[in-house]
């Protein structure tokens, strides 16, 4: 039975990419999550005003690959310690966020934050949002496998 995991970390072209290269998982949509605008549009969730953020939808085979394996691909690839910024994208909607379906994904999304904010790896704390999974919006469909559609690994 597949199971799902929502993770925003900027720039959602580069987390779905990321992602889609995992043995396991399934499917994969980027989108919007967390905010109050019912049904937003990129241009929408830009202006940095509906408190959305740019996530990927993983659909994954627990069999295959577990959520915390998932934890540690969102939180390798990306600062977590940045508040609402990741690189050269500023606004809300790159804030870095676990957004669980379970209350099991919760404990082990909190559990993990824990032992990385404990572990000395950064000079800051980490600032992850650990949410539950709200209404996920699927972003227009020339952003899905954006990078892939254009023969590039990552956005810069």
């Amino acid at each position: 039975m597949l199971e799902k995991a929502t993770f925003g970390a900027g720039c959602f072209w580069g987390v779905e990419h990321r992602f889609r290269q995992v043995n396991g998982v399934v499917n994969t949509a980027v989108g919007y999550a967390g905010g109050h605008l019912a049904n937003p549009s990129y241009e929408d969730v830009c202006t940095d005003n509906t408190g959305h953020a740019e996530v990927v939808q993983i659909e994954y085979d627990p069999e295959q690959v577990s959520y915390e394996q998932l934890l540690t691909i969102f939180w390798n690839n990306h600062n977590p310690t940045t508040l609402n910024r990741q690189g050269v994208d500023i606004g809300s909607q790159y804030r870095s966020v676990v957004f669980f379906h379970t209350p099991e994904q919760q404990a082990k999304a909190m559990a993990f934050k824990t032992e990385l904010d404990k572990s000395g790896r950064y000079r800051s704390p980490v600032v992850t949002e650990i949410a539950p999974a709200p209404t996920f919006y699927r972003a227009e469909e020339y952003h899905q496998q954006y990078l892939a559609k254009r023969g590039l690994a990552h956005c810069s």
